[in-house]
C-alpha cells in the first residue's frame, strides 16, 4: 500500500466512525484491507451492544475473518481511526494482521505506541505501525463528539435552586 491508499482507506474507516457517532457511540471506526479490497468494516458498538468487547476493530476483525474463511488474516492491513486499546492491538496480534494504519492516538489507552507499545514485545507476530494517517480529522472527530457529550450532560443538570424544593 501507498499514501494514497492508506489515505484512502482511511476515509473509509471515518466513515464507519460517523456511523458510530450517529449511534450515539464514541466515534471510532475501522476497516480490514487484502489486496486493496474491504474485507470487514466496523464501527464502536459497546452502548448500543451492551458490550465491552463491541470495539471498531473487532468488529472488523471479526467481519474479515468470517469474509475470508479463517482467523489468519496474514495478508491483511487495519485501518483504525483511534489508536488501538491492549484488548484490540492483542487480538491484531493473534490474527497476524500485516499492518495497522491509525489516526488519532490515544495518550490514555493507545497501545501501539503512546501509552505502551505492546507490538513490540517479543510476541509470535508484530505487525507494522503507521501512525497519523488523517490525524487532524480522526482527532476532530472524537473532540467534536466528546464536546457535544459534555453540552448535553451540562444542560441536563438543574441549576441550583431551580430544583424541586418541598
Amino acid at each position: 500500500m501507498n499514501e494514497r491508499d492508506d489515505d484512502y482507506f482511511m476515509g473509509l474507516a471515518l466513515e464507519q466512525a460517523r456511523r458510530a457517532a450517529a449511534l450515539g457511540e464514541v466515534p471510532v471506526g475501522a476497516v480490514v484491507v487484502r489486496d486493496g479490497q474491504v474485507v470487514g468494516a466496523g464501527h464502536n458498538r459497546r452502548e448500543t451492544g451492551r458490550s465491552a468487547l463491541a470495539h471498531a476493530e473487532l468488529a472488523a476483525i471479526d467481519a474479515a475473518c468470517r469474509e475470508l474463511g479463517g482467523w489468519r488474516l496474514w495478508q491483511c492491513d487495519l485501518y483504525v481511526t483511534l489508536e488501538p486499546c491492549p484488548m484490540c492491538t492483542g487480538a491484531i496480534i493473534n490474527s497476524r494482521i500485516v499492518r495497522v494504519v491509525y489516526g488519532a492516538a490515544d495518550p490514555r489507552a493507545g497501545c501501539c505506541g503512546s501509552l505502551i507499545d505492546l507490538t513490540a514485545l517479543p510476541f509470535n507476530h508484530r505487525p507494522v505501525l503507521v501512525r497519523g494517517v488523517r490525524e487532524a480529522e480522526c482527532a476532530a472527530l472524537l473532540t467534536e463528539f466528546f464536546k457535544d457529550l459534555r453540552q448535553k450532560r451540562a444542560e441536563k443538570r438543574v441549576p441550583p435552586g431551580q430544583g424541586n424544593a418541598q
